[in-house]
């Protein structure tokens, strides 16, 4: 919010509460009537206690759905089917360009499921479109959403109508080939699957981590809080949270790292997912850079424990720690710390000189 709306919404609070003398409320009908920026702050209050008054009253709710009628509803829902396939299609591509250009296999097995073969993928994709454009359920889809944003008071374009199709068709057929790089490849079918379905949460976790890699730290920790704050999905919050806090402790911010990390303890991803159990790594290599060596060593234990418990190897673990040179700089700037490490985690050493031998 701006000023000028957090001004407008504690002058509004008060006036509501008879909290607000004369010159007071005067001064906030004038704000109202001149800024452009509170008409709109006001007018989404509006639009808010409508939605919440309809959700509160069953007949207030099935009036509002009846206005769109079955027909238009039904199309509507269709549409928004057919615009979140058409988007996890150009997801999947844009995943598997963007591993195949910057990241090894272990990136791609333990974060999400293995990328889908890049013709295979672009060939379904062809023939769903097509299917789509040939049926002209296309045009149906797009009108009833559009009928249904203006019954519900709102005035925007949407994605789906017949050329948008026809433009996703092209870049499937031959448009995408037109272009050298597998990033850019990927950047832009990421960023065409977010503008098909903004709410794609694998898409957004994808398009910030090509972001990171290319430097562009603010855009990227941008779109990783933005999943992290909205996402329906527990584990894409994950992702996002265990990204996100990489890209803060590498600016020096271990504290918001910790802070995002330790979320994933306390949610019980990284118990219950085996993939997560990693953030224990970072948390203990976050408490070394304090210098909270106990609190370090206490999260390794915690990460080989559950490892351990999974039925998972010591090896994997202590790969963690001789993959990581970032991480033993950190150690061994820590008087005494190595020596701790091999006393109380003694498996990790045990398995390193196993894998050598």
């Amino acid at each position: 919010m701006t000023d000028s709306q957090v001004a407008l919404q504690a002058d509004l609070s008060c006036l509501v509460d008879g909290e607000l003398d004369e010159v007071a409320a005067a001064r906030a009908m004038v704000r109202l009537e001149d800024s452009a920026e509170c008409q709109i702050f006001l007018d989404d209050i509006r639009r808010f206690a409508r939605l919440h008054r309809d959700l509160s009253d069953p007949q207030r709710l099935e009036a509002r759905i009846a206005m769109l009628g079955a027909g238009e509803i039904a199309k509507a829902a269709e549409n928004i089917d057919l615009a979140h396939r058409l988007a996890t299609i150009f997801y999947q591509l844009g995943k598997a360009y963007t591993l195949s250009a910057i990241d090894g296999p272990g990136f791609r097995e333990r974060v999400f499921e293995a990328a889908v073969p890049v013709q295979d993928a672009k060939t379904q994709g062809r023939g769903f479109v097509d299917g789509v454009v040939s049926s002209g359920r296309a045009d149906e889809a797009h009108s009833a959403e559009a009928v249904g944003a203006m019954e519900m008071g709102e005035e925007r374009s949407t994605w789906g109508g017949r050329s948008d199709w026809l433009e996703a068709r092209h870049l499937l057929n031959g448009r995408l080939e037109q272009i050298a790089d597998p990033l850019e490849k990927g950047r832009r079918l990421l960023s065409q699957s977010i503008e098909i379905d903004p709410s794609h949460e694998e898409a957004r976790i994808y398009l910030a981590y090509v972001y990171s890699r290319e430097g562009k730290k603010l855009k990227a920790a941008s779109l990783y809080r933005d999943v992290f704050d909205t996402a329906l999905s527990l584990s894409n919050r994950g992702h996002a949270a265990m990204q996100l806090g990489r890209l803060h402790f590498l600016e020096g911010d271990v504290h918001e790292a910790l802070i995002l990390w330790r979320w994933m303890n306390i949610s019980g991803l990284s118990s219950d997912e085996a993939r997560f159990n990693v953030v224990r790594f970072n948390i203990g290599v976050a408490y070394a850079q304090q210098g909270r060596d106990q609190r370090a060593l206490d999260s390794f234990r915690d990460l080989l424990d559950a490892q351990l418990r999974a039925g998972g190897e010591a090896s994997d673990i202590a790969a963690l720690f001789v993959e990581n040179p970032d991480a033993r700089k950190i150690f061994e700037a820590r008087p005494g710390f190595l020596a701790q490490l091999m006393k109380q985690l003694p498996e990790l050493f045990e398995a390193n000189e196993v894998s050598k031998s």
